[in-house]
């Protein structure tokens, strides 16, 4: 990390000379005003592709033990630009590994040539596939989000910040009454993080929503007890998130309450829906407080604020 590193990497971010198209950069389907999110239920590549699962939010990235929706061994954000850059069934980015061309282009901009140099002083010749990936991945390790109402009313004991409502479904949210808290813990809300020697295996769980056709985290480890099984989500900007779910079948948080009301059970869904997600005796008012308590882990000046001067 420097902060030349971090500099190059937000100007790449935002870079569509990064697509087959040169339409699309990472930002299409990471808008910063969407909490680094696209707003689509299914992402989109440069040429028109549907993926089949939604981008997902990139608040607090560096804290993540692993990425993406449903694998353990994608643990570093420079092998999770792999995918999107070169994967091509589907076809996201659709640059090749070893692309001269672009390499060749970045050269010929001086201010980007020098951008390189800045950034990687050891290397004589810095512009590489390897080296734009560390510099991108610098960029979002910046990308910290902490300044909700949550957090002003828990850290900074800022009463104002709070609403009744919103009490209420925080004290809802962490009871065994729901039990959302059981998956969605830490200072992330989405299970273990990542801290300075310590790096503990993400949290996966089967919440009735995995269908026939994406098995989940089974398609990796091939073993049955992870059929359906996803990635549990920071639940911090989800007000600017929707949809929601890694299909993003539900348009609202209302209607994501309404599902784990339900139990989480659908005639539809595959594997075996996690124990402990049980139908919940909720009344319309306690469902309105969870809402407004999720609503309240929105930081606005995260999203906001300008991702780098271009």
């Amino acid at each position: 990390m420097s902060d030349a590193k971090v500099a190059l990497g937000c100007r790449l971010f935002f870079e569509t000379r990064l697509s087959v198209t040169e339409t699309y950069s990472c930002a299409s389907c990471h808008r910063p005003e969407l909490a680094f999110t696209d707003g689509r239920a299914l992402a989109i590549g440069s040429k028109g592709d549907s993926m089949r699962r939604g981008a997902m939010t990139l608040t607090n990235v560096a804290y993540n033990p692993a990425f993406t929706w449903a694998s353990g061994s994608v643990v570093t954000l420079e092998r999770q630009m792999e995918q999107p850059l070169f994967n091509e069934h589907p076809l996201e980015m659709g640059l090749k590994r070893d692309d001269r061309d672009l390499l060749a282009w970045f050269n010929g901009q001086e201010s980007y040539a020098a951008a390189f140099r800045e950034s990687f002083p050891q290397e004589a010749k810095p512009i590489t596939i390897p080296n734009l990936l560390k510099a991108i991945a610098s960029f979002e390790r910046t990308l910290i989000s902490g300044r909700s109402p949550f957090d002003r009313y828990v850290y900074d004991d800022d009463r104002a910040a709070f609403s009744e409502s919103a009490r209420r479904g925080m004290r809802l949210f962490y009871s065994d009454r729901s039990g959302c808290a059981r998956c969605h813990f830490g200072v992330n809300f989405s299970g273990p993080i990542v801290q300075r020697g310590k790096s503990p295996p993400p949290l996966f769980a089967n919440n009735g929503t995995a269908v026939k056709g994406d098995e989940g985290l089974s398609a990796e480890t091939q073993r049955e007890r992870d059929r359906g099984r996803f990635r549990v989500p920071t639940l911090r900007n989800i007000a600017l998130t929707a949809p929601y779910m890694h299909d993003g079948r539900f348009a609202t948080l209302d209607q994501v309450i309404e599902h784990y009301v339900a139990g989480g059970r659908h005639a539809e869904s595959i594997g075996a829906v996690d124990s402990q997600i049980k139908p919940l005796d909720l009344s319309a008012e306690e469902q309105g407080d969870l809402v407004e308590f999720l609503k309240n882990l929105t930081d606005t000046e995260f999203a906001t604020k300008r991702a780098c001067n271009l």
